[in-house]
This record gives structure tokens, C-alpha cells and sequence, in this order.
């Protein structure tokens, strides 16, 4: 198993080793500077980041828990990139933090979790990377230990989570007191439609939505977001979701193809659910973090949209637009996180005359919220394009109206913030504010990304021709 092991373990093994030289440097506690410390770790991201272009192959594991292809090394890659640019955008604010490297070894444990639980084929394989990128992710949420607000948010989050974990494993006890068996394969082929298997969907089913912040199971995110720090809050609303929608797809097209009538009607209902109320409350909000947590929660929704398709056609969709959705999120975050650390503004009225001080940094957030709105050229248009044309596959014009509707909807909130940095006067308004080159980096880096996956077609086809394989 030696070299087979080395090159099909690759992301994960390279992420334990950076998570045990950040443990040595912080057991020697010879560098005291935090800005090395940053060069450093950035470093080691995004030679992790680079390392996931290279040497994939695909092929399984300990008796198929685990697995890996070409289309899951994309998705863990996406993950890192996502990874590499937050870390990139938290410069400001980790550079004076006593818990630097704390923050890193927690943020990197819940990635190796995430990479674990996508290469799953196995519900054990499954279960143990959702708490490993769950409980490290809670005490993230608590990082800010002299701020109730944060204490208040990890205490949900852990509630909330162990509620949906459990759900989750009740749902995998069923299964297997039915089938005999964890392994996904197998498991397939013993799926009978029993009630009890039936039953079990279900619950696995609301698991997900609880991780994904689906409504109705969407309660906890809004605190969750408006508590955490900036960083984290982004990392919860791109990262986390992402890597469960990777699974998500596993979970329905292979494990459970055979209920894809009934996983259809509870996506149709959760998805006008989903999109509706996350828009109906977005416009409700003022602090700019519970703003972008119902944002996340509606983009979720057109998520799910695409995968209602229930072929490659519509993993394609989902896995293209989470792209996308990580540049324009992490664009917007980026932004936030900057005046955040800088005055501890994070409300939308603090935002008003925004462009008359700030004009590049305006620039930045209107673009990246015209992405997440869907507006042309920005990528997010033709992401969406791609989910509600999977979507319209079904012939459910129905749901497809409904979801364009709310685009509409959505139109309306994303455009406020945009039209009270340019069009709005404020009589505190935000100082002219410096950044540091590896934020102005990942600005840069998040828009480039916006605009050329949008006009680029081969990121799709390469997708689609990957899982196609």
C-alpha cells in the first residue's frame, strides 16, 4: 500500500504535516512576531493550495471508507483555495492576536475533517469528519474570548450541531440495522423502500439541512454569523457549506438514487422554503453579517435547485457555482473584515458614503454583491444560469418561476447597500482606511475570479467532463 497510499492520501497528509509544524512552532515559541508567522503559514497554504493541481489519481482505501477521484481533488481543492484567500483576508486582524497560531491548527482541523468526511465511502469515515470539522469550527466561533456576542454564538452553534449530529447518526443506525453495512455501495444495493429505511432518509436528510442552514432547520446561522469574527463567519458561510454540499451530492446520487422521487419533492419544498424566507429577512437586516448569513441561506437554496436535476448535469452546476460563490462571498467578506478590524463598524447605515472615502474598496463590494445577485457580466449570473437551467431539466416550471422570483427579490436588498455607498451621505462616515498587500491580494485575486469564471466556459466543461468520467 506504500506509494499507493502516499499519492491517493495526498491532501489530507500535507495538511497534518502543516497542522504539526504550526503545533512546533508553537510548542517552541521561538518566533514571537506575527507577521512571520503569517508569511509562514500563508506560505504553507498555498503550497497547498498548489499541490492540489498535481499527482491526482483516483482509487480507494481501507476497504473503501476511503476514496478519491479527480472530481473529489477538485473539491477539496476549492476548499483550499477558499482557505488560502481568508487566511489572506484575515492579515489585519490575526496580526495583533495572541492566538494566531491557535486559530490556524483549530481552522485546519476542521479542513481535514471536511476532506475526510468527502472522501467517505463509508457512514463511520462519514461521521467522524463531520465532528472533526465541527468542534474545532465551534471554538473558532468563541475566538473572540472577551466578547459575549461570540460566547453567545459558539453556545448555539454547539447546540445546534450536536442536535443535527445526532439526527444524523440515529438516521445512519437505522440504515444499518437494515442493510447490514456503513459502505456506501453496498448500502445502495440494500435499500428496499422500507419505512424504516425511509425513515432513516429523512433523518439523514435533516441533517444536512441543519448544516446547510436550510430553512426551516436555518435558526442558529444569523447568530451564529452576526457573533463570530469575520474571518470565521466567512469560513462558516463558504467553506463548511461547500464541503457539505460535496457530500450532499454523494449522499442522494449514489447512495440513495432509488428514493430520487422523494428526494426531489422534499427539495422542491425546502428550496421555495429556503430562497423565499432567506431573501423576505435579508431585507430586514442591518448589521452586515446577519445581512450576508440570509444571503448564504437563499444561495443555498439555488444550490439545492441545480442538484434537483439528479444527474452529472446538475453536480456540475453545483460544484461550478460554489466556485463562483466562494470569489463573490469572499470578495464581499474580504471588505467587511477590513472595516471590521479597522473600527468596528459592521452595521449596513455605517456603510453610507462608503465610495467618497473608499472608493477601490466599494468597487470591491459592489461587484462582489452583483455576483451574489446574479447581475451580468459577474460570474454569479451565469452560475445561476447553470442551476436554474439544471433545474428547469425535471420540467417543474413551478419551482423554476418561484426562484427566479426571488431573484428578483433579492435584486432589491443587494442593491440598497450598493446604492448607500454611492448614492447615500453619512455624518461619521468611515475613515480612508490602509490594508496590507496580502488582503489587496485577495481582493484582487476574489475579482479576477468573479469576472473570468463567468467568461471562461471551460472551468464548466472541465467540471462536467470530470464527472462524466
Amino acid at each position: 500500500m506504500g506509494i499507493e497510499f502516499f499519492t491517493l492520501m495526498k491532501s489530507e497528509l500535507l495538511l497534518t504535516l502543516i497542522i504539526f509544524i504550526l503545533l512546533f512552532l508553537k510548542v517552541w515559541d521561538g518566533i514571537k512576531d506575527n507577521t512571520t508567522l503569517l508569511h509562514i503559514t500563508n506560505t504553507l497554504l498555498f503550497i497547498n493550495l498548489l499541490s492540489g493541481f498535481f499527482f491526482n489519481t483516483s482509487g480507494e482505501l481501507f476497504s473503501g471508507m476511503y476514496h478519491t477521484n479527480e472530481v473529489l481533488s477538485l473539491e477539496k481543492n476549492i476548499l483550499n483555495l477558499g482557505t488560502f484567500i481568508i487566511s489572506l483576508q484575515a492579515y489585519d486582524w490575526l496580526k495583533t492576536h495572541k492566538h494566531l497560531l491557535e486559530f490556524y491548527i483549530l481552522l485546519l482541523c476542521t479542513l481535514l475533517g471536511m476532506f475526510f468526511m468527502i472522501s467517505s465511502g463509508n457512514f463511520l469515515m462519514f461521521y467522524l469528519g463531520l465532528e472533526l470539522s465541527t468542534i474545532p469550527l465551534a471554538a473558532l466561533v468563541n475566538f473572540e474570548l472577551g466578547k459575549l456576542k461570540s460566547s453567545e454564538a459558539a453556545m448555539k452553534m454547539i447546540f445546534s450541531s450536536a442536535f443535527a449530529s445526532g439526527i444524523t447518526l440515529f438516521g445512519i443506525s437505522m440504515l444499518y440495522g437494515t442493510t447490514g453495512t456503513l459502505n456506501f455501495t453496498e448500502m445502495a444495493l440494500h435499500i428496499t423502500g422500507s419505512k424504516l429505511q425511509l425513515y432513516a432518509f429523512i433523518l439523514i436528510f435533516t441533517g444536512f439541512a441543519f448544516k446547510l442552514s436550510a430553512v426551516p432547520f436555518h435558526l442558529w446561522t444569523a447568530d451564529v454569523y452576526e457573533g463570530a469574527p469575520v474571518s470565521v463567519t466567512s469560513y462558516l458561510s463558504v467553506i463548511s457549506k461547500a464541503s457539505i454540499v460535496f457530500i450532499f451530492i454523494t449522499v442522494l446520487y449514489t447512495l440513495f438514487r432509488s428514493y430520487e422521487v422523494m428526494w426531489y419533492n422534499m427539495l422542491f419544498l425546502t428550496i421555495v422554503l429556503t430562497v423565499t424566507i432567506g431573501n423576505l429577512f435579508a431585507i430586514r437586516q442591518n448589521n452586515i453579517k446577519r445581512f450576508l448569513a440570509f444571503s448564504s441561506i437563499s444561495q443555498v437554496g439555488y444550490i439545492l435547485l441545480g442538484l434537483t436535476a439528479g444527474t452529472g448535469m446538475g453536480a456540475s452546476s453545483a460544484i461550478y457555482f460554489l466556485v463562483i460563490y466562494t470569489f463573490s462571498n469572499l470578495g464581499a467578506f474580504g471588505v467587511i473584515a477590513l472595516i471590521s478590524a479597522k473600527t468596528g463598524k459592521e452595521n449596513i447605515s455605517d456603510y453610507k458614503g462608503l465610495y467618497a472615502t473608499n472608493p477601490a474598496l466599494t468597487w470591491v463590494l459592489t461587484i462582489s454583491l452583483f455576483s451574489l445577485a446574479g447581475i451580468p457580466p459577474t460570474a454569479g449570473f451565469f452560475g445561476k444560469m447553470f442551476l436554474v437551467t439544471s433545474g428547469a431539466s425535471k420540467g417543474n416550471y413551478t419551482l423554476i418561476i418561484i426562484a427566479v422570483l426571488n431573484m428578483v427579490i433579492s435584486l432589491f436588498y443587494y442593491l440598497r447597500i450598493v446604492k448607500a455607498m454611492f448614492m447615500e451621505t453619512n455624518d461619521n462616515p468611515i475613515e480612508k482606511l490602509t490594508s496590507s498587500r496580502s488582503l489587496k491580494f485577495a481582493l484582487v485575486l476574489c475579482m479576477i475570479g468573479v469576472i473570468a469564471t463567468g467568461f471562461t466556459s471551460g472551468l464548466f466543461d472541465n467540471i462536467n467532463t470530470l464527472i462524466g468520467k
